[in-house]
């Protein structure tokens, strides 16, 4: 897919379908895991045989701060211990890009290390941000890796109205990470986490 023919159309596109991903009534999801202060919820995905994800928690600072630390850029690898090496493959204005990571091996690596090509596209939502991507295809493959897909995904980051220093977090995250592994370890891997 190199040179998206319509790179603006493409991210309205990706933006709609997380806004309505985060306006899918609570009643809806089941919750997987609760911790602290973070829940992660799930639903049957619609996109692939596996399921939607949903995440949310407090972070204690701003939110562009926090949106730094996970749209493509230099503190995304300082924080996320899974991935490897990250680089931006197109470049299309300032909060849309495809990028291209890669994820250290599991298990001894059983689980192969894996690389992703995502479209990401970063745009204001409400008094926040929303920070967004999708797996496209792309010709060039490493066979080091495994291409794994992620459909439609994305972080909510809004500042909380009781306290502007602290931001709400919200993810959405359905992967597929292909290759010898079914899908339901990767489903009982990632409500873990």
């Amino acid at each position: 897919m190199e040179g998206l023919p319509d790179a603006a159309a493409f991210a309205t596109r990706l933006k709609n379908t997380l806004i309505q991903y985060h306006s899918i009534e609570d009643d809806k999801w089941r919750v997987a895991k609760k911790v602290k202060d973070v829940t992660i919820w799930r639903k049957p995905s619609e996109e692939f045989n596996g399921y939607l994800f949903k995440a949310q928690g407090v972070i204690d600072d701003i939110v562009n701060s926090v949106i730094d630390h996970i749209r493509p850029g230099p503190y995304r690898l300082d924080w996320d211990s899974l991935m490897t090496s990250m680089d931006i493959l197109e470049h299309f204005e300032e909060n849309c890009c495809v990028m291209r990571y890669t994820t250290a091996g599991q298990l001894w690596n059983i689980i192969s290390p894996r690389e992703f090509v995502d479209f990401s596209y970063t745009v204001d939502y409400e008094d926040g941000l929303l920070s967004c991507g999708l797996s496209v295809d792309w010709s060039e493959q490493r066979p080091e890796f495994i291409r794994g897909f992620n459909h439609p995904c994305g972080w909510f980051c809004v500042p909380r109205k009781d306290n502007p220093q602290q931001s709400l977090l919200t993810g959405y995250i359905q992967t597929d990470l292909r290759g010898m592994i079914p899908q339901s370890a990767v489903d009982t891997a990632m409500h873990t986490v």
